[in-house]
């Protein structure tokens, strides 16, 4: 079969559930655990017998669609990428029919017929006599440690499932048999019903000619649900990779990451895709096109992921993101560092996720360093200085992509990577900062916040106007309206502001105000109560806007100052001292 070529043709069940016999179904291992619940069944076997009733006053026969099963050949069985749940579902509701028509006390000819027909799509027969082997069933679940694959072909097998089981196969099976027989006293024959599914229920079976070609047809056609992800393939070909006695292993510690994962709102493949940007940092890959995470680790026959390190790796690197994250609590002291908990958050509040990559990527290569905490420090204060300036000047997600690929490849090289990113003019910055773009505002605002406290903001807050967006005109002198919708939303006139104390505020004047900024944990905000005015007008906005400036401009030279000096020697060091001294620099 040639590349990227697929093949879609129209079967009704049985024609379909019939070509297992030469080319039997897989679950593969990296599909998750069948998972249809009463529910979807119920609607299916309902749909299905509606669909009968209405075909019974009908003239031309008719067709009922059931979707699409999208697969590739493998080692002569039919990969299932897509339909796991209905084929299976098929499997089970074929195998309650059959064991239904089977115990029927006096089997009429029509029962005799669908017998014959339904057992060669559940196993495989004998070609010459038609016996039936009801050990070789036409699909199986390979689903890693997954004790459903045995309870699967247990009940195909011999038709019967455990009534007190808690699996779905059972569970399921069990609904089937019980609707089977209460729908057999409705007007409807039975027999219409076994036809409707055998022969006018429809499926596309879409076949690819590789597991990329099925996997892309499967993403363009899977709007909902839970996609397959390239992380349950890697999990698959890891786990198929390990000698036997260290797979229970594997799955219980794969388990283990995917939980923490998703409690601080990661997953396993994003776990994949920031590994992929630390690997490539070794590499010296600084292509800007980004590759495919699945591309990436299968090549070279996936040697990257049968690395020796690979799962210490990932779990190093969820350690970071749950300390960024401010959910654990990390017995080092370099997590315990008030400063560094901060630049996490204010970098938490960056637009997109360009940051990561250089944070893993140093805290991959430094992180065992005696002086790992001063240097990361450093290095995130210096981060967030270029982040947000580059970010203010040119306000799109891709504006640091090179130089941040540049970065990580440095980061590699030398503790003190260099931060090749675009110069930036101070007067050009200061005027940004006073009307910050929206989405850099909150970043903006810790900024400001922390450079007046190392506790991190853990508590709900939420942007104050100190002066009110509902003005009275005597506060601003017969000003233009546009001129002050402008100030209001200026830097000057902006505090982080926990929620609770900020509904309390609401529009009121700056003296009513201070009693609840006095309340405040955010020091900023705080000291903002402490001013001797009672009012705060549009002139006060002008004056914190500068205020702020400066603050930032110190704060921005102190962070680069910071992370150079520790680059040069006690001598460089101090001659830099004479000549700021000297105002020279």
């Amino acid at each position: 079969m040639a590349d990227n070529t697929i093949n879609v043709n129209k079967k009704n069940v049985l024609e379909l559930l019939s070509s297992g016999a030469t080319k039997p179904f897989v679950i593969p291992e990296y599909q998750r655990p069948y998972a249809w619940t009463e529910e979807e069944v119920t609607t299916l076997f309902e749909d299905l017998w509606e669909f009968t009733i209405n075909e019974q006053n009908s003239i031309t026969e008719g067709t009922y669609f059931l979707g699409c099963i999208v697969s590739f050949e493998n080692n002569g069985a039919q990969e299932i990428i897509d339909g796991q749940q209905r084929l299976t579902t098929l499997f089970l509701l074929l195998r309650a029919i059959y064991e239904y028509l089977s115990h029927l006390d006096v089997p009429d000819k029509r029962a005799i017929n669908f017998i014959r027909t339904i057992g060669p799509a559940i196993w495989k027969t004998d070609k010459y006599d038609g016996e039936i082997d009801f050990k070789s069933i036409l699909i199986r679940s390979e689903v890693i440690n997954n004790d459903g694959n045995e309870i699967l072909r247990k009940i195909l097998e011999t038709g019967h499932a455990d009534p007190d089981a808690k699996d779905n196969y059972s569970k399921n099976y069990i609904l089937l048999q019980n609707l089977l027989y209460s729908h057999i006293e409705k007007t409807l024959s039975m027999y219409n019903f076994i036809y409707a599914v055998l022969k006018q229920a429809i499926l596309f079976p879409i076949t690819a000619d590789s597991q990329n070609t099925a996997l892309i047809i499967f993403h363009t056609l899977n709007a909902r649900g839970l996609p397959l992800s390239d992380a349950d393939i890697f999990k698959a070909k890891i786990y198929n990779h390990l000698p036997d006695n260290k797979k229970e292993h594997f799955i219980n510690y794969w388990k283990q990451l995917d939980t923490e994962a998703r409690e601080i709102g990661e997953t396993m493949q994003s776990l994949f895709v920031y590994y992929m940007f630390y690997l490539r940092a070794k590499d010296g890959d600084r292509k800007t096109t980004t590759p495919a995470v699945r591309r990436f680790f299968e090549a070279n026959r996936y040697s990257r992921l049968f690395s020796d390190n690979l799962m210490m790796d990932l779990e190093s690197i969820l350690s970071l993101w749950k300390i960024a994250s401010n959910k654990d609590d990390e017995d080092t002291a370099w997590a315990k560092n008030g400063s560094i908990k901060c630049a996490f958050d204010i970098l938490l509040s960056y637009t997109n996720e360009f940051w990561k990559y250089p944070v893993l990527t140093y805290y991959m290569t430094y992180k065992d360093r005696e002086d790992f905490e001063s240097l990361f420090l450093a290095f995130l204060r210096m981060l967030i200085k270029e982040l947000f300036t580059q970010y203010l000047i040119m306000p799109t997600l891709n504006a640091v992509k090179g130089e941040i690929l540049k970065l990580n490849i440095d980061i590699i090289k030398s503790e003190k990577p260099t931060f090749e990113f675009k110069p930036v003019q101070e007067e050009d910055l200061l005027q940004r900062i006073k009307t910050p773009h929206r989405n850099a505002l909150k970043m903006l605002l810790k900024i400001i916040a922390y450079t007046k406290q190392d506790e991190r903001m853990t508590y709900g807050w939420e942007i104050e106007h100190i002066f009110p967006r509902k003005w009275k005109e005597e506060y601003v002198a017969n000003k233009d309206e546009e001129y002050v919708k402008d100030m209001i939303e200026h830097i000057g006139n902006l505090l982080p502001f926990e929620k609770k104390y900020n509904i309390l505020a609401r529009n009121h004047y700056f003296k009513e105000k201070k009693t609840k900024y006095e309340k405040s944990k955010i020091t900023v905000t705080r000291l903002l109560s402490q001013l001797p005015q009672d009012d705060w007008y549009l002139e006060d906005i002008e004056k914190r806007d500068n205020e702020v400036c400066d603050l930032l401009t110190c704060t921005f030279r102190k962070w680069k100052d910071d992370y150079l000096l520790d680059n040069i020697t006690e001598e460089e060091k101090t001659w830099l001292k004479r000549l700021k001294d000297k105002g020279l620099v």
